[in-house]
């Protein structure tokens, strides 16, 4: 199945993805220099729906859930209600193909003729709710075992048993410590909640046909569905706007006790997101 974007007159939100495509076109030929050519394990965020032919790139944290739910959907084998899918569900391994399952000839074909997609989202805002979500949250458990008590044992000067045990209590200092201590990325990869979408997607060596965006969600979620000939799905709610709101005062919450180095550092570390998804520096932040 192939899909024409530049054919017809363009609506107007057509033409926002187009500008969007334009724009993260020459960010990627201003911003990166030498590109490495992509090996299938790097595909393995993007899913594949043969049937309609579709690439998702999922982004953790940017309404991953939900599209999963849509692609499920779409298949059929859940029934045709996304928001009545079980996220255990979604998340189960082997539930929705992944690119990098496919031979390297397959994976090219897919390339050259699917519509492909990710969505992004203001990557601070990102990084605070990852933090809020895995290291706050009572539900996570089993991801603060495995994440917070190591957070604890490098960086706290004198730990609680029960937080070396536990890693329930990770302050955000501590966790952007975490990102920024090289010995984080030397021992195994960014965990995919903070590993900046980017380095997930790699729009710089694969064309995508949309980008959308958290922060205009309904939209493009509905432009992708009209895209892909089902209009009559109905996209899990998406946040209210007070709630986006919400998100945007606790990253700056979080960030007001972070000093304009470490914020200048931490910028520096996700600064390739700010520039291809076009997102202005944070108001809160205090880089000069």
């Amino acid at each position: 199945m192939l899909y024409d974007l530049d054919e017809g007159p363009l609506s107007a939100l057509a033409e926002v993805h187009r500008q969007r495509r334009d724009l993260l076109h020459r960010a990627c030929s201003r911003h990166t220099r030498r590109r490495r050519l992509l090996r299938p394990e790097d595909l393995r965020h993007v899913l594949v729906d043969d049937a309609h032919g579709l690439l998702y790139c999922y982004v953790p944290k940017v309404a991953c859930t939900n599209w999963k739910r849509v692609l499920l959907a779409l298949s059929g084998r859940f029934g045709g209600d996304p928001r009545a899918i079980p996220a255990h569900e979604v998340h189960a391994p082997g539930r929705l193909p992944s690119l990098a399952d496919f031979s390297p000839t397959e994976i090219n074909r897919r390339l050259r003729s699917y519509l492909a997609f990710l969505f992004v989202r203001e990557p601070f805002q990102r990084l605070a709710s990852a933090y809020s979500n895995k290291f706050s949250q009572p539900y996570s458990a089993a991801f603060q075992r495995r994440y917070g008590t190591r957070i604890v044992w490098r960086l706290r000067p004198r730990p609680h048993p029960e937080s070396l045990a536990r890693g329930h209590d990770v302050r955000f200092t501590e966790f952007l410590a975490y990102l920024l201590d090289p010995r984080t990325r030397r021992n195994e990869p960014f965990n995919e909640h903070w590993e900046r979408a980017h380095a997930l997607c790699h729009p710089c060596g694969l064309r995508y046909d949309i980008v959308g965006k958290f922060e205009t969600l309904a939209e493009d979620a509905a432009f992708v569905l009209s895209l892909v000939g089902a209009p009559g799905l109905r996209f899990p709610s998406p946040p209210a706007r007070a709630k986006a709101a919400a998100t945007h005062d606790q990253a700056a919450r979080l960030f007001q006790d972070i000093s304009p180095f470490y914020q200048r550092r931490l910028f520096n570390l996700y600064r390739m997101d700010f520039l291809l998804f076009n997102y202005s520096v944070p108001s809160y932040l205090r880089l000069h």
